[in-house]
């Protein structure tokens, strides 16, 4: 496979993510609240058509992700797949039911540049893990399935001591971008793509299970804050967590001389992606959390609140009321 292929498939895959989940947050929006990390979210979901589309494009992009993964390193392949927030961002802004802001341009120039300066840096190739290395066969930590896996767990207890706490949904949207991330290594690791490489491959059970446990997280966290700060989380910590282990574990690397120009890109497209977040932050109507029950403004009720009193009649001919006897 050549890069060109791999680089235009993880593009196709930014753009499939980015409209995804747009659709994923008008579709949070149209469900009862969940209280805690409920999985019984995904099935009331799962009755919304803006998430099966949203639920078909994500399996897509994921299809090409995959694809790029097999030929680009993971710090390049997730950066160009981080670019899927600017197309949030665009769709988001002309999206009904979802709160309508102007696109940052210096926010969706920022990445785009940041983006260019990585793919430049980075060597494609295959990823080169040693036997006894950190996820060998023969590590410490018990092979590459079982590492995963393991982390994958340990995502999944964080975020339901996270969701039973107040706030904005943050700290979901960083544990939800931890889960994706996972699937992401495990799919780099993937021996092929043909049937038979996959058919007994214990790397597409960790795939799956992290897509599931990343859809919960995620849509939990998108009925707490606004589409775009919560994808935001997702995305700097889907880019971050799976860069880090390509390189530390997998040989992903940089051409010769070129580091300084690809730490800059990356910095510059993550500096992009936080400047998304805060442009959507300010200003937005969040949806109440669990347990807040809305209540309309000046319209306030309960003890020590006085009723409003009622309006004064006004006097009619003879000094009598307005439709008095």
């Amino acid at each position: 496979m050549s890069t060109t292929v791999a680089t235009t498939a993880a593009v196709g895959a930014a753009l499939a993510f980015g409209v995804a989940a747009a659709l994923q947050g008008a579709a949070t929006r149209r469900v009862a609240v969940a209280r805690g990390l409920d999985p019984r979210l995904l099935g009331r979901l799962l009755r919304q058509p803006l998430f099966l589309a949203a639920l078909a494009l994500t399996a897509a992009g994921f299809a090409l992700q995959v694809v790029a993964l097999q030929r680009l390193p993971l710090f390049l392949a997730q950066s160009v797949v981080a670019a899927s927030l600017a197309v949030t961002a665009v769709a988001v802004a002309r999206m009904p039911g979802l709160a309508r802001t102007r696109v940052p341009v210096r926010g969706v120039a920022a990445v785009c540049a940041g983006l260019v300066a990585v793919s430049v840096a980075a060597v494609p190739g295959p990823p080169r893990v040693e036997p006894d290395g950190l996820l060998g066969a023969g590590g410490p930590l018990g092979g590459p399935a079982a590492a995963l896996a393991a982390l994958l767990g340990a995502v999944l207890l964080l975020a339901a001591a996270a969701a039973l706490l107040p706030g904005p949904g943050t700290a979901l949207g960083l544990l939800a971008g931890v889960g994706f991330g996972v699937g992401d290594v495990a799919a780099r690791l993937l021996p092929g793509l043909a049937p038979a490489d996959l058919r007994a491959e214990p790397l597409v059970l960790v795939v799956v299970a992290s897509g599931a446990v990343g859809f919960l997280l995620w849509s939990t966290a998108m009925q707490r804050g606004t589409v775009v700060a919560v994808t935001a989380a997702m995305v700097a910590t889907q880019t971050a967590v799976p860069a880090v282990a390509g390189v530390v574990a997998l040989g992903d690397r940089v051409r010769e001389g070129w580091l300084p120009a690809a730490a800059a890109g990356t910095a510059l497209a993550l500096a992009g992606v936080l400047h998304l977040a805060r442009a959507h932050h300010a200003g937005q109507e969040r949806r109440p959390g669990p347990g807040t029950v809305p209540r309309r403004p000046g319209r306030a009720t309960g003890p020590g609140v006085p009723r409003p009193r009622s309006a004064p009649l006004r006097a009619g001919r003879a000094g009598r009321p307005c439709g008095g006897r």
